[in-house]
């Protein structure tokens, strides 16, 4: 007896087609906030400053505008890629959840847009830039460099970190010299966030063993003072000699550079207390002039009466 063949009518062929394309369309999904995660080892800091409180104001009156991106984890529940501060002003906004579009994503695919997404913002901390970029070059260099991971055609045999310097308007020795960063100290990572350690001299100190670096930040606590590029290459290279020890550093620090034989200092803890936490060095320093140049000039309207 010969088994009857049932043929697929057009609708059936139509109907499937039609799916097999929704199920590839990527949506916007409401999802619950208790449901993502973070990436991790994210390196941009989301912080509750002001801009943070102005941007849940306003996610509290016309809610997320643009959605996240997340991706779906084989355990359940999501890992945000793109729209960290985007869940942190929901959160504050007092909301539950957050528009998100959902693409399957491995690993090196999310760390790439992860950072390439947050590399858009403005006002990035050195320390967030090192640990990016050395995400980054790490999953490139995972990948051998495939071209699907970047938007971009790779041109020739670009080294990764050209490529990301390419992309953000950097060499790509100055991106290694950012990744250099990374192996500094937490607090002497801090300084050079908070602008008390200039780049340069701060890439040079990275290369000092991790107690030279303790013994380095512990001087410059009680002395008040930072090293200049040439001190802190004279560190590196006592340090690759091994002669580098805290003697050798409180001398080197406590020098009088020619450039400060006629400079006043101020201890950042008697005038911190009187800005917003989110003012800049250079903030601060205008704002202290505008307020002497105000009081210069009434002292001499008052000295002409």
């Amino acid at each position: 007896m010969r088994a009857s063949i049932k043929l697929a009518t057009v609708a059936d062929l139509f109907s499937t087609e039609e799916s097999r394309a929704d199920q590839q369309r990527e949506k916007v999904l409401d999802i619950l906030l208790s449901e993502i995660r973070d990436f991790p080892d994210h390196p941009f800091k989301v912080k509750a400053d002001e801009a943070m409180l102005e941007m849940a104001d306003s996610v509290k009156q016309y809610g997320v505008l643009v959605p996240g991106l997340v991706r779906p984890k084989a355990d359940g529940g999501y890992e945000m890629v793109a729209g960290h501060r985007r869940k942190k002003a929901s959160e504050l906004a007092g909301r539950e959840t957050m528009p998100c579009i959902v693409r399957e994503l491995d690993d090196d695919q999310a760390t790439i847009i992860m950072v390439d997404s947050n590399l858009q913002r403005e006002n990035i901390a050195p320390s967030e830039k090192a640990f990016a970029y050395k995400m980054k070059l790490e999953a490139m260099n995972r990948q051998g460099q495939r071209t699907d991971l970047t938007s971009r055609q790779l041109v020739g045999k670009l080294e990764s970190a050209d490529v990301i310097g390419r992309d953000v308007g950097e060499s790509g020795r100055q991106i290694q010299r950012y990744v250099r960063l990374t192996e500094l100290t937490p607090s002497i990572l801090e300084m050079v966030d908070d602008k008390r350690i200039a780049f340069n001299p701060a890439v040079e100190l990275s290369y000092l063993a991790e107690e030279e670096q303790k013994a380095l930040y512990e001087t410059m606590q009680s002395e008040d003072c930072t090293p200049s590029l040439a001190q802190a290459q004279r560190m590196k290279k006592l340090s690759q000699d091994g002669r580098l020890n805290v003697d050798v550093i409180f001398s080197i620090l406590t020098e009088e550079k020619p450039n400060q034989k006629e400079k006043m200092t101020i201890r950042r803890e008697r005038i911190d207390r009187f800005f917003p936490r989110d003012f800049t060095e250079k903030q601060k320093e205008d704002l202290i002039v505008q307020l002497l140049e105000s009081w210069y000039k009434k002292r001499q309207r008052e000295q002409e009466r």
